[in-house]
This record gives C-alpha cells, sequence and structure tokens, in this order.
C-alpha cells in the first residue's frame, strides 16, 4: 500500500512538472546542470542594470562552462535555500561566496577554492561605537549561513551583545542604518562594495581582515565528480592565463555606476522604475500565473474537500477535516520548503521550484477555500435537503443539483477573496528562488541599495492589482444577489 501511494505522488508530481518546467534545449553532447546561488551579494553574486546575473562568482562560473563545454541553469535564492537545494539533490552545484569550513565538507565536496575573504565588520555612519568593545549591551545584525555570523556567534560571549538575523544584505544593512542594530559582521568585500554603492554604514576594520578563508564552488559530497573536475580544469586554466584576475579586477575596482547604473536610474522612483521596467512586468506577470494556476486549481481541491466534509460516510468527513486543520495549521514558507527540499529524497524525484510552489499554493490555500466552501454548504437550508429526498432524489444528486448551486453562490464573494489572498501569498515562494514580485525587488534593491523607493514601487504594484480584484469582487457579489 505505502508503495502505491509512494508512485501515485510521483505520477501526481510529475504531471505537475508539466506546468513547473520551461522546455530548454540542449546541445546532447553538453551536460546541462542546475546550480544554485544567492543573487543578493554584490559582488559576487547579482543582477546589473540590464537584470543580468553576474558578479565575480558567476563570470568565474561563464568562463569555465564555456571552456568546459558544460551548459547550467541557473537558479537565484536565498543562501541557505541554495545550500540545501544542493544537499537535497534539488540542484547539482552552488556557488554563492560560500565559505569553507570544516562543517560544510561534512555535507559538501569543495572545487579549488578560488577566492581568499576576511570578515569585516561596520556600524553607521556617525556611530558612537569604536571597537568591539563598545558592542556590550547592543544588538548585532547577522546573515544566516554566513562567515560573518558564524564568527559574530563566536565572540558574542566575550562581548556581551545580542544578535538578530536576516536572510538578505540589504535588509541587514537597513536594520543596522535605521538603528535597530548598532553593527553587522560579513564578509569584507562584500561590506566594501556595499559601502562604494552608497550604503549609510562606516567600516571598521577596512584593511585587516578578521579570520581570512576561503570561498568554494561545492556539490553533494559523493555526487557531481563530473561537473566537480570541470571546475577545477576550467579554474586551473583560467588561474593559469590571467583571466582569474581579470575578472576579480572588474568588479572590485570598477565604479558602482558600472553595474547599477547611473545616478539619475537610482536617485528618483521615476528612474528606478523606468531602468527596471521589464523586471517589474516580468516578476508581475511570473505573480499573476501563480496566482492564476493556484487558485483555479485550489479552488477544485478545495471543493472536493468540502464535498468530502458534508459526506454522509464519517470515515470521508474524517479525511477531509484532518486534511484541512494540517495544512491550514502549516506556514506556508515550512510547506514551501518541505515540498521542495524536504520531498524529494523521499519520491526519489526533483521538484521544479515553480511546480514546488504552486503546490504549496494548492495544498495551503486549498484547505482554506474547502473550509469555507463546507460552511458554504452547511449554509444551506437543510430544508432543501429534505425536500430534495423527499422528491427522491438520492443524498448525491441532492447535494450536487439543489445544496451545491446554492452553496457555491453563497461564496462567490470568497472566492474572489480568496484569490486576492493568494496573490499575497506569492510573495513567501521567493524564499525557494521563484523570481516573482517580490524576489525581483530583493534583487534590485541588492544592487541599487535603494531600498525605500524599490518596495514602494512593489507595494503600489501589489495595491493597484489587489484592488482591481476587490472592484471584481464587489461587483461579482452584486451580480450574485441581483
Amino acid at each position: 500500500m505505502k508503495k502505491i501511494k509512494k508512485y501515485v505522488l510521483i505520477v501526481a508530481v510529475a504531471l505537475l512538472s508539466f506546468v513547473g518546467m520551461g522546455i530548454e534545449a540542449h546541445a546532447a553532447d553538453k551536460p546541462n546542470y542546475v546550480i544554485t546561488t544567492d543573487a543578493t551579494y554584490p559582488p559576487f553574486d547579482f543582477q546589473d542594470k540590464n537584470n543580468q546575473y553576474t558578479g565575480i562568482d558567476q563570470e568565474i562560473l561563464k568562463t569555465i562552462a564555456k571552456r568546459e563545454g558544460f551548459t547550467y541553469t541557473l537558479k537565484p535564492m536565498s543562501f541557505n535555500s541554495a545550500t540545501q537545494s544542493v544537499a537535497s539533490d534539488q540542484a547539482d552545484g552552488v556557488i554563492a561566496g560560500m565559505s569553507i569550513t570544516d562543517e560544510r565538507r561534512a555535507v559538501f565536496d569543495f572545487g579549488t577554492p578560488y577566492y581568499r575573504s576576511g570578515i569585516g565588520w561596520a556600524v553607521k555612519k556617525g556611530s558612537n561605537i569604536k571597537s568591539l568593545k563598545d558592542l556590550k549591551g547592543k544588538t548585532v545584525a547577522i546573515k544566516t549561513g554566513t562567515s560573518g555570523a558564524d564568527y559574530a556567534l563566536s565572540i558574542q560571549k566575550q562581548y556581551g551583545f545580542k544578535v538578530v538575523y536576516f536572510n538578505d544584505s540589504d535588509t541587514l544593512y537597513n536594520d543596522v542604518i535605521n538603528d535597530n542594530s548598532q553593527a553587522t559582521f560579513g564578509d569584507l568585500p562584500v561590506i566594501q562594495y556595499a559601502v562604494k554603492n552608497g550604503t549609510a554604514l562606516k567600516v571598521m576594520n577596512p584593511k585587516a581582515p578578521i579570520q581570512a578563508g576561503w570561498y568554494g564552488f561545492a556539490v553533494k559530497k559523493g555526487k557531481n565528480a563530473q561537473l566537480l573536475a570541470a571546475f577545477n580544469k576550467g579554474f586551473a586554466a583560467i588561474k593559469k592565463d590571467g583571466t582569474y584576475d581579470k575578472i576579480v579586477a572588474k568588479y572590485l575596482g570598477a565604479s558602482a555606476a558600472t553595474f547599477t547604473g547611473s545616478k539619475k536610474d537610482n536617485n528618483s522612483t521615476w528612474g528606478i522604475l523606468k531602468a527596471n521596467r521589464s523586471a517589474f512586468l516580468q516578476g508581475l506577470w511570473q505573480t499573476v500565473l501563480l496566482t492564476v494556476f493556484g487558485i483555479v486549481l485550489a479552488s477544485l481541491w478545495g471543493i472536493i474537500l468540502s464535498v468530502m466534509g458534508v459526506s454522509q460516510n464519517a470515515v470521508v468527513r474524517g479525511i477531509s477535516t484532518t486534511i484541512i486543520y494540517i495544512f491550514r495549521g502549516l506556514p506556508l514558507m515550512v510547506l514551501a520548503f518541505f515540498i521542495y527540499i524536504g520531498l524529494p529524497g523521499v519520491i526519489g524525484m526533483k521538484i521544479p521550484a515553480v511546480t514546488a510552489g504552486i503546490l504549496t499554493l494548492v495544498l495551503n490555500e486549498g484547505a482554506y477555500t474547502g473550509a469555507f466552501v463546507r460552511g458554504g454548504f452547511e449554509a444551506v437550508d437543510r430544508g432543501q435537503m429534505e425536500a430534495a429526498r423527499s422528491l427522491g432524489l438520492p443524498y448525491s444528486r441532492a447535494m450536487r443539483r439543489v445544496i451545491m448551486p446554492q452553496g457555491i453562490r453563497i461564496m462567490i464573494p470568497s472566492f474572489i477573496n480568496q484569490f486576492i489572498i493568494t496573490l499575497k501569498d506569492t510573495s513567501i515562494l521567493s524564499a525557494i528562488g521563484i523570481l516573482e514580485l517580490t524576489q525581483t525587488g530583493s534583487l534590485i534593491v541588492s544592487r541599487n541599495s535603494q531600498g525605500f523607493r524599490v518596495w514602494a514601487i512593489v507595494a503600489v504594484i501589489y495595491l493597484i492589482v489587489i484592488t482591481l480584484l476587490t472592484w471584481l469582487s464587489n461587483w461579482v457579489e452584486k451580480r450574485s444577489h441581483a
């Protein structure tokens, strides 16, 4: 029985994967790999002013792939999600300014170390903090999974500060700038790039990095030996002929405007909107697609659950109640991580990020839909069922012909409201690397450090779409009662 369930689950995921997977053509003689990265980590990984993924890591990878004859599909996401994707076989490799540590060597095989970095720490410009001793009783912001976070935790007791965690650098920096935190630790070149790009921080050790270490390209331990060998061979070649040095100098030596665009593009809301118009539109389109697929499938699933919930069979009612209880109770992000990172290890196959996102929406939103539709069925006067049964209609037919049409009509406004909720919930799916509107905003902010303006634009876009849906809801509600 367990095997049958497993096979059914595999078939279901495989069918839904057609929704989430694009058809990509690759040369038959060139292997293609899925590579994850944290695309909010300039100057190593970020989007440039043309919304192309670039940086030291990306140019090294691109150059090596071209020389060694392999192709790859890049999957940008948060650092923790990127590493977990590789560990769970959702991706083949990760390059994201990842420090090589003994703990990570237990999980990953690293290629030839490609960049020697060190930890820096920074405070807000004009801060009274002069040394680490001044951090006693203060709050330090750190980015999860980084060597800077590890170092901060190692000295936390010694200097007596508190820590708060963030998943992206821009939010972390702004927490310090807004005085919610008083300092931050991170990779020195990353902090210096942010300051060079206009972030109002002061680097406290600009010429003396702490605990210098190496970055490495990684694959899951014992897997993808061919990819790792190709990386090592290609890196040795670009190191020998000077290409590597040119790549590093290109990003560390150039002015920020080379990649972020002119001040005119970044110092006004209109300039940002105009310069990133296509990126915002693509992000909105992805959000709309996720919402449409999510709400349609969630509605169908919710109606099935609601019908089961009013069944005459107690077992069927119990199954419906349990499913609704479980998926209403799980936080959406936890469910997304479970499906995208946890489930592949159980079913033995990869799940595309978009497929995982749609499944997440269907299971979560479908549970809510099932609950309110069941309530709509139960709101229909009992006399309707009694009258139908007295006319000789069996229970199932009475439900289908009499109760369901009336119940669904009652619930039409709730369906529209759930559509709006689903639209907003798609923003959470950026955590697994789906490039929807919120993730688009994160990538732009990581490049230009204009968090207030960019998020204001994103907020207005969401507000416009939600306003239109609200008008639709009101119109449908009036028509349904006409």
